[in-house]
């Protein structure tokens, strides 16, 4: 049955109680209202370069998906990389890095061959990272434990299984992501939040603002998009909670917009646990939130064109990409990958643009490979 409600209401949060939820929407409820009219600030952020969405599907008998689009206003390199587990890592930031050894192996999307920016491990836990223009990350003085904005994502990839786990480790043993220059636009930092997700049907969203770290904790958090921080994004749904969904739903690419309509069609869609059915209802969710290929508004930057999407089955192991250049989609079989020590790195190349043909299950088409670096943080 199609419910007419946007988004559940949250269960909880790290940073919110319930009541000081609701006394934060009624604070920003005239900063909402400005948001669905397309007065925020937002739109005249020069620096905002990326318009991301993700969502969580949760279907019956467990059958779990997470799906996301890459929207991204340069064109991109990106490449699916097989990292196994037992890998020695350090987090790129100087002597104050982080180091760990890999506890579980994964499949990691590269942005620019320099960091990930989403991927899914061997257990079933998710990672992406989509851009957020007011994120602020502490100073690294080289004293406080830290690792670099382009290895922040794989460290969950390595080291959980569950959202859970890593959030309980998060508080527990809190540590800086220090960041560094946009590759692609020299003399501007890099600034993305990220989401977590698992075999559970259990998210978060992890931002940085104002220095510091933010965690949003709930399987009823199923939608991240790039703009505003987290906590703005759910008074906006708290607004759309009041209007009949199957009569008006905002149309625009404004992440606003993006985040109010795929909380709605991701309950809208059937719950099944049919692989392929759910697939299909995911990859239409995240297509109807895409930004048309080729839309570039010089004063709307965060407007991006939608250049990949993937999709991840968390229940099967099955990691699904569509590039926006090319006609097919095509998969990874986790359940068949070695992600033993010696297996080695292995790299399936996705040529530029993501333009190299694929089709169907593509496990044994990686090829050994040397690591890429993760970019240093400044």
């Amino acid at each position: 049955m199609i419910r007419s409600s946007l988004h559940p209401t949250p269960q909880s949060s790290v940073e919110l109680s319930p009541r000081a939820l609701k006394n934060q929407h009624m604070k920003i409820f005239p900063y909402t209202l400005c948001v669905l009219l397309g007065l925020t600030a937002i739109l005249s952020n020069p620096v905002v370069a990326s318009a991301c969405t993700r969502v969580v599907y949760q279907g019956s008998e467990g059958r779990i998906l997470t799906g996301r689009t890459m929207d991204w206003k340069q064109e991109i390199i990106s490449n699916l990389y097989i990292l196994p587990r037992g890998m020695q890592r350090e987090g790129a930031a100087g002597a104050n890095s982080l180091r760990w050894q890999s506890k579980y192996g994964s499949l990691a999307v590269t942005g620019y061959d320099i960091s990930t920016v989403d991927g899914m491990n061997e257990a079933g836990l998710v990672v992406n990272a989509q851009w957020l223009a007011v994120a602020k990350y502490p100073k690294n003085d080289k004293k406080a434990p830290g690792l670099s904005l382009s290895i922040w994502p794989q460290y969950f990839l390595d080291n959980f299984a569950t959202v859970a786990e890593a959030v309980a480790y998060l508080r527990s043993n809190p540590f800086n992501v220090y960041t560094g220059e946009n590759p692609v636009r020299p003399g501007t930092l890099a600034t993305i939040h990220l989401s977590l997700s698992d075999a559970t049907g259990d998210s978060a969203v992890l931002e940085w603002v104002d220095g510091k770290q933010r965690i949003h904790h709930s399987r009823n958090y199923q939608v991240m998009t790039n703009e505003p921080p987290f906590q703005e994004q759910l008074a906006i749904a708290e607004y759309w909670r009041q209007v009949n969904a199957l009569t008006f739903l905002p149309g625009t690419s404004r992440a606003s917009d993006r985040f109010v309509r795929a909380s709605f069609y991701i309950n809208a869609i059937p719950k099944v646990d049919d692989a392929r059915v759910a697939a299909a209802g995911v990859f239409s969710v995240i297509r109807n939130v895409s930004v048309p290929y080729g839309i570039s508004l010089s004063d709307q930057p965060n407007l991006s064109t939608t250049r990949w999407r993937v999709v991840a089955d968390h229940k099967d192991k099955l990691f699904y990409f569509e590039s926006a250049l090319s006609p097919n989609v095509f998969w990874t079989d986790l359940k068949k990958i070695d992600f033993s020590p010696a297996s080695g790195v292995r790299k399936l190349d996705l040529g530029a643009n993501q333009t190299n043909l694929m089709v169907g299950e593509v496990s044994g088409k990686f090829v050994p490979s040397k690591l890429f670096v993760w970019a240093p943080a400044d």
